[in-house]
Order: structure tokens, then C-alpha cells, then sequence
């Protein structure tokens, strides 16, 4: 297989050949492909994807011992249509293939492709002495060497079949009312090549392209023994005509019967058994006749490959067992439809349910009563944004307008929080959990932190100040009062803002200690959290989460709201800078 066109992509499609995994070129259209492999000259054209893999799987059987290198000195080069088409774009698709140069066989695989069509493709391959072959062909097979679409079956049906020795070629013509080429096409193909004894054909009802097999045999034209059956037989015993199959398989009058036609072949020399199911019995001993004679050497046995069973297919069957590579335990996708934390994506929709529900599940593998899902939703909005001049925004700002798309904006504004920007939530977490689990008094938790160097997480402002009070940290406290059944954490930072107030007008308590202390109550009044939880949880960086969540939304505003102004690059005024030497 030279290339694979599947159109409106390109790259490179991931097969097996045997136990190694091969890739072949994945060309957007076929002028493309056929400028990239000019020696291909096969184009097949498929209706599903299964084919292809089904052709590729079989390749493993090639006795030279499975190397993809070997294998391309027994196949034919070709281009695959690799697309789910309709028959519109069959026939578009096969006619641009055969207009190609280095294109000289069409393969086409799909069915129900009209007969108006059909005849202009066959019309303009004869003109241009090219082939096609189909359309409604299963594919056709080289014993040992290569098979394409479903011909010969599954890998077990060509093994038992023996199918994996060198040996000759088939090809399914296609049961359409117009074949693009004929039954005695092959016919007279496979007579010419020496190395085939003997030819095996299987027709149906309807049509008299058998006719001309019979009069290539009775004139001579055909000198190899053949082995013929006309399927359809039982048409007769039905009262209405009845079409078996394909738009082709169904009589037209006596002379398209099986029955005529098996007859006439009989007549011409051809060896017709008495039903179909003697068939098997007709080749054989014409191929031991042929062995007697000295014609044929009976092709010695070779050990196949063996076949690589599919990893998914072996864990299924219970054959192997494989470690996975990653664990979840918040989401999955393989039912029918998504679930968070076990609960599927409609029953949170029918129900109702916010953002604050869904970080519930994600993060916290539990629904959290209402309260806690409200007060987490609060916390988004409060903090979603805090104007253009903090430093996130800012450089959300800078890098949009250097051209950049909006990820790359978003994250330059994500990567400014740390310890001085949104990420002091998770430490004022820790220290004041640990302060007020140990009963200390807030003079001995501000006074410890200050002989440790550490300047108290969570207090403090630029602007606000006692009597300029943030007003956000008013509503977030006004809710929890009103509906957490514990604020003891929010009362200990309380107490020790009024400690800290008296050493300074701004040492007033932020939004950041006051999330950070509400989300200490949230966790461990609702109890739904064992004490162990709640550690893992402050420690892990839960509040930092939600800071980065919410910030999120108002760096992706400043984003789009630079864009639909239309600003240009940015570049700092000198006068703000202090040059020094």
C-alpha cells in the first residue's frame, strides 16, 4: 500500500503488519497522492474503513517471514480512498483516480453506484485502456501475498483455507448489472499467465456475460481447464421473480437462468458439478488430475506467522492482563454518556445543577449540599476579576496584544499567581487551620508569625482599610452566617483582624482570608470531610483551584475585550520607567 487518501486530512495512519506497527502516508486528494507515489497504479476505492484493515491484517500470513520490507516485493503498489462516501462521491472520486496517469486499475468497492454512472466510468477507462473493476466488488486475493476488501474472510477463514501459500490470483468482478470489466476480461487475463493451471469461476443468475466463457471455450480460445457454477438455482422454485443480492442477480428470462447457464457451460467443455455444494469436489479433482499429468507441483507447506491477537480483543477474552497507565476517579466517558464522579451528565442537567454542583463532583468526588456549591459559585464570581492593572490581567493584556491567540494570553495571566498574587489563599488556609486547631490566641498566632518572618496570609490591603471596607468579604460573611452550621474559622480570622487593626488602619481582613477561612468552615461543618480529608485538601491546593477557575473567566474577558478593540502592540511609556545608571 503506497498511500491513503482520505480527504480533508493528511499525515500518516498507524497500522500493524504482523507485530510491528507501520505507518502509511495520509493524502487530502489524489492528484496529491499520485504526485507523491507515481508508481502506484492501483486505486481502491473503499465505502468503510474495514476493508483497509482487514487488507492489512492479512499481510501477516506472507511466508517470507512477515517483514514489511519483503512483503513490498509481492504487492502491488496502490492508493486507497480511505473515506465513508456516498455513491456520489464514488463515481467522483473513481472517475478523477482514472484520469490520473499513473493510475491504471479502479477498484471500487461501494454498491448501489447507478448504472448511468457506471457505464461513463467503464466508457472512459476502455477509451483510455485502463480497468476498473466493480463496482459491489468484495475485493480480489493473491494467495501468499496480499488481499483487498473482504474477500477470502477473516484471518481465521484464510488460514484454515491455506490462502497464506503463494498461489494465484481472484477477483471478484462485482455483482452490478454493468461490471467494469467483464467475466471473460479475467478470463482471458488469468489463460495468458503461465503460471496458473486451472481457473475456478462462480457466477449467479441473471445476465449472459457467461455466454462469452462459453464461446471462448468452444472456439478454443480458452485452454485451461475450468471449474464453473452458476449460483441462483433455486430462483425457480419461487413463484415471483426475486432478486438475489445484487442489482445484477436476477433473471431476465430462461437463457439468464443458473440453470441454462450452468448448462450451457457443461456443453462447452467446461466442468459444471451438480450443485453447489459439489463444488469443492469439482476443483479438487481437477487439480489432482492436473498433478498426475505433471502440470502441477503440489505447493509444500509452509508455517505461517502466527497472528498477534489485538491487545483489547485478548483483555476481553480474559487471555491477558495489561496495568493501565493512568488512573481516574472523577470523570469517565465510556458509557453512554458522560459522568461525573458516577453521576451522569443528564441527571446533572435535569436536576438543575450549577457550576458549583460540577466542582462538587470533579473535585470533591461528592455532591455537596447546596450551601456549599452556592458559596463555591459566590467565590467564582467575587474573584472572577479584579480590573486591568493587577498583574494577570496585565500581562493578559500585553501578551494579546503582541498577536498571540487566546491561550497563550490566558496563560500568561495564570502564570503571574503565586505567593503575592491569589496563590496566599492556600496558605492562610494552613496557617490559620493550624492556629486555631492549636487554640492559639490571635496575638500569639500574628506574634509567631512575625519571630518567623512571615508576614500573616489573608490580612492586609492597598486600599481598603478599617473604615473602607471590602466589601466582598461583608457578603461572603453575611452568607456563611446565614447559612454555614459552623463558622468557627471565620470568627478566629475575625478576632484576629481586630488584633492586627490595632497595629494598623489596613491590616484589615481580604477576600483571600476570608474565602480561605469560610472554605475551612465549609469543609469541615458540612461533614462530609474526615479530618484526614480536609488536610489533604488544604495541603493538595484546593483554594489556589479556585482562585485559578475564577481568575480565569475575567483574563479570558480582558482577552477578547482587547481583540474587539482592536488595540495595538503594547509597549510601557518611558515616563513610567526610572532610568538609572
Amino acid at each position: 500500500m503506497a498511500g491513503i487518501i482520505n480527504p480533508g486530512s493528511e499525515g500518516f495512519q498507524k497500522l500493524f503488519f504482523g507485530q510491528e506497527e507501520i505507518v502509511i502516508p495520509v493524502h487530502a486528494a489524489i492528484e496529491a497522492a499520485c504526485a507523491a507515489h507515481p508508481t502506484a497504479d492501483v486505486f481502491i476505492n473503499f465505502i468503510h474503513q474495514l476493508c483497509i484493515l482487514g487488507w492489512m491484517y492479512s499481510s501477516t500470513l506472507h511466508p517470507s517471514g512477515g517483514s514489511y520490507e519483503s512483503f513490498h516485493q509481492h504487492c502491488l503498489f496502490v492508493l486507497v480512498l480511505f473515506k465513508l462516501v456516498s455513491i456520489y462521491s464514488v463515481v467522483a472520486s473513481s472517475m478523477a483516480a482514472l484520469k490520473q496517469p499513473t493510475i491504471k486499475v479502479v477498484a471500487i468497492i461501494a454498491e448501489g453506484v447507478p448504472e448511468s454512472d457506471t457505464k461513463q466510468l467503464i466508457a472512459y477507462a476502455r477509451a483510455n485502456n485502463k480497468v476498473v473493476i466493480g463496482p459491489a466488488t468484495v475485493g480480489g486475493i493473491q494467495a501468499g501475498a496480499f488481499k483487498i476488501g473482504d474477500t477470502a474472510g477473516t484471518i481465521d477463514n484464510i488460514i484454515q483455507c491455506k490462502l497464506y501459500r503463494p498461489g494465484s490470483v481472484g477477483i471478484a468482478i462485482g455483482g452490478d448489472v454493468f461490471p467494469g470489466s467483464t467475466l471473460s476480461d479475467q478470463i482471458f487475463r488469468f489463460n495468458n499467465i503461465p503460471q496458473i493451471k486451472m481457473m475456478v469461476v462462480l457466477g449467479e443468475l441473471g445476465g449472459r456475460d457467461e455466454y462469452s466463457l462459453v464461446e471462448a471455450l468452444k472456439q478454443g480460445k480458452v485452454n485451461k481447464h475450468v471449474v464453473a457454477w452458476v449460483s441462483g438455482t433455486c430462483a425457480r422454485f419461487f413463484k415471483s421473480e426475486v432478486q438475489f443480492g445484487h442489482t445484477g442477480a436476477k433473471s431476465g428470462g430462461e437463457m439468464e437462468s443458473a440453470q441454462a447457464k450452468n448448462q450451457a457451460l457443461m456443453d462447452a467443455g467446461a466442468i459444471v458439478p451438480t450443485s453447489f455444494e459439489a463444488l469443492e469436489s469439482a476443483i479438487k479433482e481437477t487439480f489432482e488430475k492436473l498433478v498426475e499429468e505433471g502440470k502441477v507441483s503440489p505447493i509444500k507447506e509452509v508455517t505461517h506467522p502466527q497472528i498477534p491477537e489485538d491487545l483489547s480483543s485478548a483483555i476481553k477474552s480474559e487471555k491477558v492482563r495489561a496495568p493501565t497507565h493512568i488512573i481516574s476517579t472523577i470523570s469517565d466517558d465510556i458509557g453512554e454518556e458522560p459522568c461525573y464522579a458516577g453521576v451522569p451528565m443528564s441527571s446533572i442537567i435535569e436536576q438543575g445543577l450549577g457550576v458549583g454542583d460540577v466542582i462538587s463532583l470533579l473535585w470533591f468526588k461528592r455532591s455537596l449540599p447546596r450551601y456549599c456549591t452556592k458559596f463555591i459559585e459566590i467565590c467564582v464570581m467575587m474573584c472572577a476579576d479584579h480590573g486591568p492593572c493587577v498583574s494577570g490581567a496585565h500581562n493578559t493584556i500585553v501578551t494579546e496584544r503582541s498577536g498571540k491567540y487566546l491561550v497563550s494570553s490566558l496563560v500568561s495571566g495564570l502564570l503571574t499567581i503565586g505567593p503575592r498574587f491569589g496563590g496566599a489563599i492556600d496558605d492562610a488556609a494552613r496557617y490559620f487551620k493550624d492556629a486555631c486547631d492549636r487554640n492559639l490566641t490571635p496575638y500569639e498566632f500574628v506574634e509567631g508569625m512575625k519571630k518567623k518572618g512571615i508576614r500573616v496570609p489573608g490580612i492586609g490591603h492597598k486600599i481598603k482599610s478599617r473604615d473602607n471596607r471590602d466589601k466582598r468579604v461583608e457578603l461572603l460573611q453575611k452568607f456563611a452566617r446565614s447559612n454555614f452550621p459552623s463558622v468557627k474559622y471565620m470568627e478566629y480570622a475575625v478576632r484576629v483582624e481586630t488584633y492586627t487593626l490595632s497595629k494598623a488602619n489596613n491590616l484589615v481582613l481580604n477576600v483571600d482570608g476570608a474565602i480561605r477561612s469560610l472554605f475551612l468552615d465549609l469543609l469541615a461543618g458540612s461533614g462530609m470531610f474526615t479530618k484526614q480529608e480536609i488536610y489533604e485538601i488544604v495541603h493538595i491546593g484546593y483554594l489556589n483551584g479556585l482562585f485559578v477557575l475564577a481568575r480565569s473567566i475575567g483574563l479570558i474577558g480582558h482577552t477578547f475585550d482587547q481583540k474587539r478593540l482592536k488595540q495595538p502592540l503594547y509597549r510601557h511609556p518611558w515616563e513610567d520607567v526610572l532610568y538609572t545608571k
